[in-house]
């Protein structure tokens, strides 16, 4: 005959394991150790009853039922009292270690873009902003650029309509609606309300019909600069300009003029400034010329002043307009104007505020 088993012993190894539990999910082990349906050692007993005598089946049984209900209620009175000392659910665990939260930062065009507006602002020049939707006249005509100049080539501007020349408009036409080329449009706008002194700049993005590359994009961000007022020269355009490089990459910086064209300002000229990665010595990122172009500027042209109602005999002024993806690429020492768009995480957080 097998020996009959110990249920006084069972009893204490329960409540030994029933000591030594404190959640919820323990209780819930418990129960499949000593009462689960195909190992639970409880079970295994009432299962063995079948091959014992009738007498030890009433007592063995009796005695295993008692430690099944015993166990049962033992059970449902630990997993109750654990469920109300528990926390609610998604309720914050203060003995956790806390979890560092992921800081957020801006974008470095926009770093570079506020960086050229606080130098400006602190030379006392005011902020001004205009529709990206811009008409003929204020992105071409008043600017000096006939409807036969280079710069209107469908090639190069996106028209949202189809271009009409002023002389069209005049006779009844429509002047044409395009994404601006350019934010001089702002600039156009502030003096058709305003009279001089002049001093400001317009910071906004411009779209133009390029290709997608190392140096180009669709679309950018420029800040173009305006001064109108009497007895301003060349000289003063320099001096700001020079002052503006110095402030923006903290140095003294070397700079230089060299004489371009563009339809607006004449004189025009392209302000370089010594690279900083060679200092002037030559090198792979200003293509070993020594200098990297920053912006182009000039005096305002007598016909600008014309479209817009001011008197050229009395008044001068200078502009300027520098790209801020290109001013970045060089600030920051990067080849690949796409790398600010592809937004890529791991190459923005290198990039310091």
């Amino acid at each position: 005959m097998a020996t009959p088993p110990d249920i006084a012993a069972l009893r204490t190894e329960f409540d030994a394991a029933l000591r030594a539990t404190t959640t919820v999910a323990g209780v819930k082990a418990l129960h499949d150790r000593f009462l689960g349906r195909k190992s639970g050692s409880v079970t295994a007993i009432l299962k063995s009853l079948a091959g014992m005598t009738p007498d030890e089946k009433r007592q063995i049984g009796r005695d295993a039922n008692e430690l099944r209900q015993a166990i049962e209620a033992a059970l449902a009175e630990r997993e109750a009292t654990l469920g109300a000392s528990a926390p609610p659910p998604n309720a914050v665990d203060v003995t956790l270690p806390g979890r560092v939260p992921l800081v957020g930062r801006r974008h470095p065009l926009t770093q570079v873009r506020d960086r050229v507006e606080s130098i400006f602002s602190a030379m006392g020049y005011r902020i001004a902003s205009g529709p990206e939707l811009e008409d003929d006249w204020h992105n071409f005509e008043a600017l000096n650029m006939p409807g036969d100049h280079p710069a209107r080539d469908m090639q190069d501007t996106l028209y949202l309509a189809e271009p009409v020349t002023m002389q069209g408009a005049r006779a009844g036409g429509r002047p044409a609606t395009l994404l601006r080329t350019h934010t001089s449009g702002v600039q156009i706008r502030y003096m058709e309300s305003h009279t001089p002194p002049v001093r400001l700049i317009a910071p906004g993005r411009v779209y133009r019909r390029d290709n997608f590359d190392a140096t180009h994009t669709p679309m950018f961000t420029q800040v173009e600069g305006l001064v109108v007022d009497e007895g301003i020269t060349l000289g003063d355009l320099k001096g700001t300009l020079n002052a503006f490089a110095e402030r923006l990459f903290n140095r003294a910086v070397r700079t230089r003029f060299r004489p371009s064209f563009f339809p607006y300002t004449e004189p025009s000229a392209e302000m370089d400034v010594a690279c900083g990665g060679c200092d002037g010595a030559g090198c792979a990122l200003c293509k070993h010329s020594g200098w990297i172009e920053v912006l182009g500027c000039g005096m305002v042209h007598p016909a600008v002043f014309e479209a817009v109602g001011y008197d050229a005999e009395k008044y001068t002024g200078f502009a300027f307009g520098v790209g801020i993806e290109r001013l970045a690429l060089r600030f920051y020492g990067i080849d690949d104007i796409r790398m600010f768009y592809e937004n890529d995480l791991r190459f923005l957080r290198q990039l310091p505020l």
